[in-house]
This record gives C-alpha cells, structure tokens and sequence, in this order.
C-alpha cells in the first residue's frame, strides 16, 4: 500500500500569471496590471497653414503592477534586496541588475496563452504578503517591475 493519499500542492494552479526572470527563478500572481506604450503627439504648424502636420513624439512605458503573488524560493526577494543595496550607494540602478522578465499568461488547463518580454526591467517596488501559517509558499503582495519597453513573444 502506498503512504501517499491525495494530490501533491502545486501552487501555479491558482495562479493566472507567472513570472519568469532570466538568471532566476520564477513566481505566480493572480493580477497583472496593463502593460501599457503610451505616444505622445506633436503638432507642426508650417508656413501658416491652418492645418497642422501630426507625428508621433516619444514613447511612454507604463510599470507592470503584479499582484496577490506566491514562490517557493527567495529569488525575486533577492533581486530586489541587490537593487535596492545598489541604489542606496549609487542613486542608480546599474545595467548588470536589469533583466528580462517574461510575464506568462496561462489558461486554466496551463497552457501559455500569451508572453510578453519586458526588457531591462528591475524592481521599483515589493510588498511582501502577510503572513499565514496554512501556506507553504512564500507569498508576495505586490511587485512593480520598471522596464525600457514590452516585447510580444507569443
């Protein structure tokens, strides 16, 4: 007879995202925030015509705000406890913290069904989750990752 009863805890079925971090390990959140390109528009108004000339001016990046988190290791902790050391020192967040950061949406039987790719993206902000004794993984409240711009993977 086996000792085992029941299914083990997998703790990425509750969860609709997951983050993937090059160079660390990975973390699930139940939210993501937009992630968001925003142009700004420019008017020339040439020879005084009455009608002015559009264009695109420069882009805005929006942060990404993941949400209601959980991991089984402290690598996200970490990555931000390294930006955080370095910014104290420096003021700036240097080249060698920034990483690619894959947000992964899965469906409900885990298949991916969409990766966006935030490139050179750090920690602007970490909550850690409150605590709770019935749960063996270490949960994360909030994080906001910065990043230069979102790259559709899949």
């Amino acid at each position: 007879m086996s000792g085992i009863i029941g299914t083990p805890r997998s703790f990425h079925k509750r969860f609709a995202f997951q983050v993937e971090i090059d160079g660390l390990g990975s973390a699930a959140f139940r939210t993501c925030s937009d992630i968001a390109v925003e142009f700004a528009d420019v008017d020339h108004s040439e020879g005084g015509t009455l009608i002015p000339d559009k264009s695109l001016g420069r882009a805005t990046v929006e942060d990404v705000t993941l949400e209601r988190g959980a991991t089984q290791d402290h690598d996200l902790y970490d990555w931000m406890l390294d930006c955080a050391n370095l910014a104290i020192n420096a003021g700036l967040v240097d080249a060698q913290y920034k990483r690619m950061v894959d947000v992964v949406q899965f469906d409900r039987d885990g298949t991916v069904l969409r990766r966006w790719r935030l490139h050179n993206a750090f920690i602007k902000r970490f909550v850690a989750g409150s605590w709770d004794n019935e749960a063996d993984e270490n949960v994360i409240e909030s994080v906001v990752l910065r990043y230069d711009y979102p790259e559709l993977i899949q």
